[in-house]
């Protein structure tokens, strides 16, 4: 049986397609749940993740710690702790750390995340 808990320290960190370090604290590969993901994701100083998109997941933000500038679609805007940001299925986005200190958010997917569903586009110009 899968567990229903994710303790934090057991959960070891992986840097994934778009570059930014994340840990999948809840994916149905690992866990009980079965249509969605939640992982932690962070971005250091002066870095950006590669812009990409997915053809079906639909991605939810939360910004825990830090600052930087979301791409998303033909927008871009400010993100700051405690803002969160709707990335829908097909819309190209990344996210670049314009901050002093690391950038650190939660990053749910639904269906769950997977590396198949995930295709890079280039860098932002």
């Amino acid at each position: 049986m899968k567990p229903r808990l994710s303790h934090y320290r057991d959960v070891p960190a992986y840097v994934t397609k778009d570059g930014s370090t994340i840990r999948e604290l809840l994916h149905p590969q690992h866990h009980a749940n079965s249509k969605q993901s939640l992982a932690e994701a962070i971005v250091e100083v002066g870095e950006c993740t590669q812009l990409h998109r997915h053809g079906i997941t639909e991605e939810l933000y939360f910004i825990i710690e830090g600052e930087g500038v979301m791409t998303l679609g033909d927008e871009q805007f400010t993100v700051v702790g405690g803002d969160s940001i709707v990335i829908a299925p097909g819309t190209a986005h990344c996210i670049t750390n314009t901050g002093t200190n690391r950038l650190r958010f939660l990053c749910c997917c639904s269906p769950a995340y997977s590396h198949d569903d995930t295709q890079l586009l280039g860098d932002v110009s």
